[in-house]
């Protein structure tokens, strides 16, 4: 007898009239605002202008929706392509299934884009966005929970999952909440990387790097809990062997770029002090009055010397004229 459990919700979608708000989507679409505001924040404090992560990320978060798909897709592709089941269901991205490798992978591309057109470094804006980028997946993955999807294995522990959905091959009954752990450690992983940013001020990558790592290292050990189909590879799921591969990838740039680009950059977006956008958080105006004044002072200054310049050699010429004339009356 189960004393306690996490209820699942009766269905993913609600009405409001004849536009359906569904669950997964929503969770997806807050988690992309908190990383943008986030973002921006970040962005701000290394010096960047005011909405320039949102700019950026009007490239960035299509490409990782569309990256997040295609990945879901090609290594579920039986979902889809096999017989009996629809290829038209393969776009119905808000019925679920986003994989976060290539949704990182593509929504990087479109970054780097969006930085190109601006003249901004990608590491730079990459560690801006970073911590966001795993408040978005905390939030994210609560989406399966409105799905009933991605659960763990049986327990009967307080924090038990009640499935109660049979469709598509589910067995009703409580699971781990694999959806909760991911969710938490996403959390942990932000926090972490905030942490890091402010004691050690990672720069050119190094935070977005610490970033990956860390999540991998929890990706790894909750996809191995997971008991949904899954391609597997000498008797690990296909996401392990990613997960192991990508935390590879990050700790190697991580040891390469601390040794040959130590330090954090001192300008990530060109002008931006011009307009205000420095780290100490002057407003644009006041930077500029500021200039201004220091303009203005500087002329002052120049004429105050060249008035004191013409008032010497003036004093000059006046005593030699009144030595000469001493001299004639000796």
């Amino acid at each position: 007898m189960e004393l306690a459990f996490i209820p699942s919700p009766s269905r993913g979608v609600l009405y409001l009239g004849p536009i359906p708000l569904r669950g997964y989507a929503f969770c997806i679409i807050i988690g992309v605002f908190v990383a943008v505001w986030l973002g921006n924040k970040r962005w701000i404090a290394r010096g960047g202008r005011a909405g320039t992560v949102a700019d950026i990320a009007v490239w960035a978060v299509p490409f990782g929706l569309v990256g997040g798909r295609l990945y879901h897709v090609i290594t579920d592709y039986e979902l889809y392509f096999s017989e009996g089941r629809d290829w038209v269901d393969a776009f119905k991205i808000w019925e679920g299934g986003l994989g976060i490798w290539g949704a990182i992978a593509l929504g990087a591309l479109g970054a780097w884009i969006g930085c190109r057109r601006r003249g901004i470094p990608l590491p730079a804006y990459a560690d801006a966005v970073a911590p966001g980028i795993a408040f978005a997946q905390a939030i994210g993955r609560w989406g399966n929970w409105f799905n009933q999807e991605l659960y763990g294995k049986p327990t009967d522990l307080p924090w038990a999952l009640e499935i109660t959905s049979s469709s598509d091959g589910r067995v009703p009954g409580t699971y781990h909440p694999t959806f909760l752990y991911e969710s938490l450690w996403c959390i942990g992983v932000a926090f972490l990387v905030i942490w890091a940013d402010r004691r050690f001020r990672l720069g050119h990558g190094r935070a977005f790097a610490l970033y990956v790592a860390a999540y991998c290292t929890g990706r790894a050990w909750i996809e191995y809990m997971r008991v949904d189909d899954a391609h597997h590879i000498l008797g690990l799921r296909l996401n392990v062997w990613t997960a192991i591969f990508v935390f590879l990838l990050a700790v190697t740039y991580l040891v390469v770029s601390a040794k040959k680009r130590p330090g954090r950059e001192e300008i990530v977006e060109p002008g931006a002090d011009a307009s205000g956008g420095a780290a100490d958080g002057a407003e644009p105006d006041d930077a500029a009055n500021k200039a201004d004044r220091a303009e203005a002072a500087g002329k002052d200054d120049e004429a105050a010397d060249k008035v004191g310049s013409d008032a010497t050699a003036e004093a000059e010429a006046d005593a030699a004229g009144d030595e000469a004339r001493s001299g004639k009356k000796t």
